[in-house]
């Protein structure tokens, strides 16, 4: 642990908390599950206090510009989906933050969307929803987990390649968003295989179509959207822990090793079942590299779409 004492020391000596570990989102949503998953294993392997701070609003935006601006020393992390590097830059003309302003230090998981619609839905496929969105365009609802966030830009994309027109509603995380889904309050919402699994496993849910190219070994039963009828179409979501730029590269390093290390651990694999994904030891070399193909893909969409959010 000597490689963190200069970083942390002048926390340690005035007694407060050392390491924040910042989620963009309200509780409840894929970002706030996996800082709460990693966090205890990160405390003990630290030998620090790690505390989750939702920040949320914004479609990620606040919590994201909160790292972005803190001090590089190695007390605050970002945990939250990529849109807050691969989209955002994009798609906010006045983002207070730049994707360089924030390190991808450590892809946690990746895993597709899912659209999904309650248990008690007149929908039972994707098929269905197209038809009866092409019959009366605009007015079926789409919720998000906010503006910029993955599930909204998965919606505008979903409509842009089906050709329909849904009206999206934002919501201030994914917790709330899958809440009014389940409730009715909207007709459906594309969410993360992991922040709605139990859903699916209690059957409060259905889902129509999973936005990878194979069908997920997590939930077989669900088709892909190309074999329910959207061609082509993919949406993968990572979790990630981003860090201010300017963090030393030793703690990037020994935060990616401890963090994969956790991820990989005997101990999480029954925790990995039960959240539907596959851990991925990659280095922040490699993460930056596929978000980086990643934010080329999502604003070619923004600007096609002529996708705007103030």
């Amino acid at each position: 642990m000597l490689l963190f004492a200069s970083a942390f020391a002048a926390s340690a000596q005035s007694g407060r908390p050392l390491v924040r570990l910042v989620v963009p989102f309200n509780p409840g949503g894929g970002s706030d599950l996996f800082a709460r998953v990693i966090a205890p294993g990160l405390s003990e392997a630290l030998e620090q206090t790690m505390i989750v701070d939702n920040r949320a609003g914004a479609g990620g935006v606040i919590g994201a510009e909160h790292v972005a601006k803190s001090a590089p020393d190695g007390r605050t992390f970002l945990v939250s989906d990529s849109a807050a590097y691969t989209i955002s830059p994009s798609l906010y003309p006045t983002l207070p933050y730049a994707a360089k302003d924030l390190i991808p230090v450590v892809d946690l998981a990746r895993f597709a969307n899912v659209l999904i619609v309650p248990a008690n839905s007149r929908f039972n496929s994707l098929d269905d929803v197209l038809k009866a969105a092409r019959k009366d365009p605009g007015k079926l609802t789409i919720a998000s987990a906010g503006h910029g966030s993955s599930p909204h830009l998965t919606a505008e994309k979903f409509q842009a390649e089906a050709k329909i027109k849904l009206i999206h509603v934002p919501y201030k995380g994914s917790g709330p968003a899958i809440s009014d889904t389940i409730s009715g309050q909207v007709d459906m919402v594309f969410s993360g295989l992991p922040s709605i699994s139990e859903y699916l496993k209690s059957g409060t849910v259905k889902a129509l179509a999973i936005a990878s190219l194979q069908r997920s070994p997590f939930a077989p039963e669900v088709p892909t959207m190309s074999e329910a009828g959207v061609p082509g179409f993919e949406s993968i979501i990572s979790q990630g822990l981003f860090a201010p730029a300017g963090t030393p590269d030793d703690i990037v390093v020994k935060v990616n090793a401890t963090v994969n290390q956790i991820m990989g651990s005997k101990e999480m694999a029954a925790r990995a079942e039960q959240l539907k994904v596959e851990p991925r030891a990659y280095t922040s070399a490699e993460y930056k590299a596929w978000l980086a193909d990643q934010a080329v893909a999502w604003a070619k969409l923004i600007k096609d779409a002529g996708i705007k959010v103030e």
